[in-house]
């Protein structure tokens, strides 16, 4: 089986200014894709023209052997689209939402009732939408986009603005969406999400595609330093510079940080010498790809 999506040379200019720079990749039938990016890198407007809501100034986008662009009907009913910012109709309740988004597909009571629980909003289904919170307004904005069950859904920073338990709750609405076998590209600048949540990242800044691959694939690359940390008493930060394979020892408040590229020597070494107290230890993550291929300059 060929691309679900496949996206060539795909170029937007706004006078002078390119906004996405030839930016070419794949999305293969069920994954779960992520465009990441820092913020004004592009990659909203990337969707945009994969969607269909823009066209492109070069380039092409074919989903299943159609231009989204040209809006055709056989294609509009196989995907689903949730914006980066939605718009509710008023005063009306959750059920009601979806009521209205599936009349105009013929969707059944039958399906919205399955969708409120899919997205963990039955006990919300009489409340009006300006009395949900911030987290079940996300959902039921994915809600809508899913009301005729489309096999590609689009979702564009679906957890913006959303505090952490928020935010995770919401991963396992996108877990399930994939897991029931859908096709799903999201654009996140959160990178713990992306890599929990996606099979392959393209990451992008000022319009350009730098990397693309799996979350693990691009971990590895890096070759970052496996990280130790201790409690502030555990050992003396001069001793614990004389371990063989410890390259940075440094101490602050929180305690001591050691880093190797042998971690299991030197952990050999630390409970060798009863300097456990307090271990933790982490791995590189795409939080450390990210930054250093987009740098740690702020953008705001």
């Amino acid at each position: 089986m060929g691309a679900r999506i496949s996206v060539q040379g795909l170029t937007m200019t706004y006078g002078s200014h390119t906004v996405v720079d030839d930016v070419s990749f794949t999305v293969e039938p069920g994954e779960f894709f992520g465009l990441l990016g820092p913020n004004g890198a592009g990659k909203t407007t990337a969707l945009e023209m994969i969607e269909g809501l823009r066209k492109p100034v070069a380039g092409t986008v074919d989903i299943d052997g159609h231009d989204p662009w040209k809006r055709e009907p056989a294609l509009q009913r196989r995907i689903g689209v949730q914006l980066q910012a939605s718009s509710f109709f008023e005063r009306l309740t959750a059920v009601e939402q979806l009521q209205t988004f599936g009349a105009i597909y013929g969707v059944g009571k039958a399906r919205i009732a399955d969708l409120l629980e899919e997205v963990g909003l039955s006990d919300k289904a009489d409340s009006q939408v300006e009395k949900l919170s911030g987290g079940q307004k996300q959902r039921l904005s994915i809600a809508c986009a899913l009301v005729h069950d489309p096999e590609i859904v689009f979702l564009d920073e679906p957890t913006a603005a959303l505090d952490p338990q928020a935010r995770r709750n919401l991963w396992d609405v996108l877990r399930g969406i994939n897991d029931a076998g859908r096709t799903v590209m999201l654009t996140t600048h959160y990178m713990e999400e992306a890599e929990i949540l996606c099979d392959r990242v393209a990451i992008i800044d000022s319009g350009r595609l730098l990397e693309m691959d799996t979350p693990q694939a691009l971990i590895r690359g890096l070759d970052v330093p496996t990280r130790i940390a201790l409690a502030p008493d555990a050992a003396r930060l001069d001793d614990l510079r004389t371990i063989p394979g410890v390259e940075v020892a440094t101490a602050d408040d929180g305690g001591l940080q050691l880093e190797t590229h042998d971690p299991a020597a030197v952990l050999a070494e630390l409970a060798r010498r009863e300097a456990l107290e307090g271990l933790s230890v982490s791995k590189g993550t795409l939080e450390d790809v990210f930054l250093h291929l987009t740098g740690r300059e702020y953008r705001a």
